[in-house]
């Protein structure tokens, strides 16, 4: 913690600030209709948060995967560094990877800068996944446009920019944002939590687990122009462009047409919305954090809204949000609007877990062992393994379910080790410890021959359900919601008494 200086943000009223808290309490009711799932959400203005909660079991200071919004903080490592006069913005990549690039570069390849990354415009119509030569790999994609001209969603790029900074300062991009941003403006680096590449860079493409807070505030130094308490950490030239629109993203329509506001702009890694002059750092599933200058506001949210479209209505509502606020700086005080608001906010919490403890094949299963016969059965967190291009494990080869009296151990073999993840039976959530990851666990018989499995990633947007339906001597187990990004659900897994 040496070096690590956190000043509180003031807390107030909404009408302190201007808003009112029936305003905030529409906010609440929209995000709880059940199109989404808030985890938590922070509103600031003229520096004041005047409005946080999250959702029970999340928390503060849990922090929670961030996906592409990492992006935003490989940027700013990037940003930092050409502050610090380490490196141009027009800097060639080949010149930077000299021993990465290709023997005969093309003339597009050439002509990729550093800028080019940032925005989106490598000129790639592809990214290759990664690898343990991933910037080897990176720059032997065709570069079929002039750099710059076009718009590409480059996730391997966003974790070049890490490299990039490590490449002129022998640091990776916790190493040197600890002292030179995490630091300065209150984020706590020991808890923060990286995916990394094959060859160990931190995954800058959406690799960041980070708190809602921790959000808030590397926006908030962007809203701010760059400077925290008096300090400058980012050229104010380098943040006018990363908050501006430095390519066109059009074309992004044709990739996903319910995402309007992807549609309007990109600057470094921020892209820009359909209200003027509004920008947000944005990860998959709805981390946002919004910066609205006219309003001199700031929107934190971290949700699980699956599906582009549902993460796309978290922006229209937060648009219909800012339309309801008077232009005041600040409102008369309401006492009874403010404390029946600030009792919400500290109420906030997800359904509980469904209590059916009993089913008809409860006896039958209790202490039974299962051979996995067919496809692939797996707990944990497997984003992870996506972001960072490892391998998952092979899968469960065998399992069992031990009841007790307001639980059940569900235990498995796995990689040639047997593990036990205990999940409750009275509506609760137990908390385990499985791969590294805090999985809250609950089971119920969602019928008399089917039990259900809920994991939920607490550190992420992620929730696993898992129905094993058991007939005879088979057990057919189907998934619904443990895949990520909108992709189909696996195929069910067969498994057979031992």
């Amino acid at each position: 913690m040496n070096g690590f200086k956190r000043k509180e943000f003031e807390r107030v009223t909404p009408e302190a600030v201007g808003v009112p808290s029936a305003a905030v309490d529409w906010l609440l009711d929209r995000l709880e209709e059940g199109w989404t799932e808030p985890h938590g959400l922070m509103l600031m203005r003229h520096g004041k948060v005047f409005a946080e909660g999250w959702w029970n079991p999340y928390a503060p200071g849990i922090r929670h995967g961030l996906q592409s919004h990492t992006k935003t903080y490989a940027a700013t490592a990037v940003g930092i560094a050409y502050t610090e006069g380490l490196l141009s913005l027009d800097e060639r990549i080949i010149d930077i990877f000299p021993d990465k690039a290709p023997a005969e570069p093309s003339e597009n390849l050439k002509m990729l800068k550093v800028r080019d990354v940032l925005c989106m415009g490598c000129g790639m119509d592809e990214m290759p996944r990664p690898s343990l030569d991933w910037i080897r790999d990176f720059l032997a994609v065709p570069v079929k446009h002039v750099p710059g001209t076009t718009y590409m969603y480059n996730s391997t790029g966003s974790t070049l920019l890490g490299a990039i900074v490590r490449e002129k300062t022998g640091l990776g991009l916790h190493d040197y944002l600890k002292p030179r941003l995490f630091d300065k403006i209150g984020i706590c680096a020991e808890n923060l939590r990286w995916m990394r590449m094959p060859d160990g860079m931190e995954v800058g493409g959406g690799g960041l687990l980070a708190t809602t807070e921790d959000n808030l505030r590397l926006m908030k130094l962007y809203a701010d122009g760059g400077v925290w308490d008096g300090e400058r950490i980012l050229a104010e030239d380098y943040v006018a462009l990363a908050t501006t629109l430095q390519n066109e993203s059009a074309t992004e329509e044709a990739v996903n047409p319910p995402a309007k506001d992807n549609f309007v702009g990109y600057g470094y890694q921020i892209w820009m919305c359909r209200p003027k002059g509004v920008y947000r750092a944005d990860g998959a599933m709805g981390q946002f954090t919004i910066v609205v200058p006219d309003r001199d506001m700031i929107i934190a949210i971290t949700e699980n809204a699956s599906g582009a479209h549902w993460a796309q209505k978290t922006l229209d509502i937060m648009w219909e949000f800012l339309e309801r606020l008077p232009g005041a700086d600040a409102l008369p005080e309401n006492a009874e609007a403010s404390g029946r608001l600030a009792r919400r906010l500290r109420s906030l919490s997800l359904p509980n877990e469904p209590f059916a403890p009993f089913g008809t094949r409860r006896e039958l299963v209790d202490g039974a062992r299962w051979n996995v016969a067919r496809g692939t059965l797996l707990l944990g967190d497997m984003m992870r393994f996506f972001m960072s291009g490892g391998m998952p494990p092979a899968g469960i080869s065998q399992f069992s379910f031990r009841f007790t009296e307001d639980a059940c151990d569900f235990s498995y073999a796995l990689g040639g080790a047997e593990y036990t993840l205990t999940a409750a039976m009275d509506g609760s959530r137990r908390r385990n410890l499985i791969d590294g990851t805090q999985l809250l666990a609950s089971a119920y018989w969602r019928s008399d021959d089917t039990l259900r499995l809920v994991c939920r990633n607490v550190e992420g947007c992620h929730k696993k359900l898992l129905d094993f339906r058991f007939c005879g001597t088979s057990c057919l187990i189907t998934e619904e919601g443990g895949h990520f990004f909108g992709n189909a659900a696996p195929e069910p897994v067969l498994a057979v008494l031992a």
